[in-house]
């Protein structure tokens, strides 16, 4: 069953009156509104996706530089030897049957004055508003010889779908027994909070099945698990006791490539796989529009009912660059998706969007190649404190079990067709 823009509105808490306004959205010369999406992840496919279903006569460029979607979530599976690269990997055609201009390209410079974007291939295209979804940057510079480490394949982060996946993929099952598997978690706010913690469950799974001998050493940048603890904690003290070695409060400061060291303000570890994710921060698209603005200017902050840069008029951030106390997830970022195209159906048509928008967020996690948990929670925007809010009710599995396994099949199958059908 397809969602109307006056259905949703309808469960985000919109009122009945900006449902029922009947008009179509124009520019102030009549000609039919012009928004330009870049990025087609999770956030912007489902914006642009949206925005052609709720306002049929606006005209939607969705421009992403990649052939087709890779999904970071369930990725882990592929590392963990559950799934292959093409479980993940999806086609855009679909897109294009609503309507939506899909330009396979990169853009290199935004001028928000003009209202345009240019791309590497010497495109320019005017918007009347502009929605950024680049994700994440990882900042391995930040990191000690990280950069050379990477570019001679000897660390990934593989916190972004794809070739660094697979390579991590190949490198465990080139693992001999008794090796060691090193992870370096980024201190918060970082993509996908519980990833690290499943990442490990499910290569703990591989290695127990494979390769008993081995051990893998966690060093988290935070004092301890930062999402689904008692799930996690759960998960390893029944499934691989005495294999996973977890020092919270351990930061990654350096690798050494040639001599396959991962080192800590404490300790210089010999790893056999090193993976190790450095800090995060808003993708460099938000930094070319001059959007990376909070007070560490890393993050985006933006006006929560409709997704618009508090720094630059016009330009809608959505997913895991905005600064908030949300999860950075992909189930998220959909929800920043249809949020802002409703919102901007609305300012489009000179009205004003819902003032109380709710979204919600669930994330599984496998634990093992047959259980796995659950977090879920729902979000209510708060006009006094300027943030959304947890109004209770949600929760955790504190233990997996098969269920949330195959729950978690049937999200992941039903939110890719949801964005991309």
């Amino acid at each position: 069953m397809s969602i109307t823009r006056r259905d949703f509105l309808k469960v985000s808490g919109a009122g009945a009156a900006s449902a029922l306004i009947a008009g179509c959205a124009t520019t102030a010369s009549g000609a039919a509104p012009k928004v330009v999406v870049v990025g087609a992840g999770f956030g912007g496919a489902t914006c642009a996706k949206y925005l052609r279903k709720w306002g049929p006569n606006i005209e939607v460029t969705l421009i992403e530089p990649n052939d087709k979607f890779v999904s970071c979530p369930r990725s882990n599976l592929v590392i963990g030897g559950l799934r292959n690269m093409d479980y993940l990997t999806h086609s855009y055609d679909n897109l294009s049957k609503h309507g939506i201009k899909m330009v396979k390209d990169m853009v290199v410079a935004i001028d928000p004055a003009k209202r345009t974007v240019t791309t590497k291939g010497g495109k320019t295209f005017g918007y009347d508003r502009l929605v950024l979804a680049p994700g994440i940057d990882v900042r391995t510079d930040t990191v000690k010889g990280f950069q050379e480490a990477e570019a001679a394949g000897k660390v990934v982060h593989a916190w972004k779908a794809g070739p660094q996946t697979a390579l991590l993929r190949k490198q465990l099952e080139s693992m001999a027994d008794g090796g060691v598997f090193v992870m370096g978690i980024p201190g918060t706010p970082y993509r996908c909070p519980p990833g690290p913690y499943e990442r490990i469950s499910l290569v703990a799974n591989y290695l127990k099945k494979h390769k008993p001998k081995s051990k893998i050493i966690v060093l988290d940048s935070n004092p301890d698990i930062v999402s689904k603890k008692p799930l996690f904690t759960w998960a390893w003290n029944t499934f691989y006791p005495g294999m996973i070695d977890y020092r919270g409060t351990n930061a990654v400061t350096g690798v050494d490539g040639s001599r396959m060291i991962v080192s800590t303000e404490f300790d210089d570890i010999k790893a056999d796989v090193m993976n190790v994710v450095p800090r995060q921060r808003a993708g460099e698209l938000c930094a070319m529009a001059g959007a990376r603005n909070d007070a560490s200017g890393n993050w985006c902050t933006v006006n929560f009912t409709t997704f618009e840069s508090a720094a630059v008029p016009n330009v809608h951030i959505i997913g895991d660059s905005v600064s908030a106390a949300l999860p950075k997830s992909g189930h998220m970022a959909t929800n920043h998706a249809k949020v802002c195209a409703a919102a901007i159906v609305e300012l489009l048509a000179g009205r004003q969007p819902e003032a109380v928008p709710v979204m919600a967020n669930t994330c599984y996690s496998d634990t093992s190649d047959t259980t796995g948990g659950h977090v879920a929670n729902v979000y209510r925007y708060d006009a006094e404190k300027k943030s959304y809010v947890d109004p209770g009710g949600g929760g955790a599995t504190p233990q997996g079990d098969a269920a949330n396994h195959a729950y978690a099949e049937s999200w992941a199958q039903n939110i890719w067709a949801e964005m991309l059908s």
